[in-house]
């Protein structure tokens, strides 16, 4: 039993206003509408050491850090 258990954290694809859960396994860890947001839950769940941008740990889904369409849906 030597393996350390790594979680896995998904971020799910975008709402329809561009928020996006985030899971560790069945467990909500919180809502992100920006990648400071994601950042922050993760830091909140005690798991900041993860590279949010570069980590195998986390599975994006529906797109990857970049793709936050609440935020460029508001242009005039």
């Amino acid at each position: 039993m030597g393996n350390t258990q790594f979680p896995h954290i998904v971020v799910h694809s975008p709402a329809l206003d561009g928020s996006r859960r985030v899971t560790e396994g069945d467990v909500t860890l919180g809502i992100a509408s920006h990648l400071d947001d994601v950042v922050e839950i993760l830091r909140l769940a005690d798991l900041d050491r993860i590279e949010v941008e570069e980590s195998d740990l986390i599975e994006w889904q529906g797109g990857g850090p970049d793709d936050w369409p609440g935020l460029s849906e508001h242009e005039l």
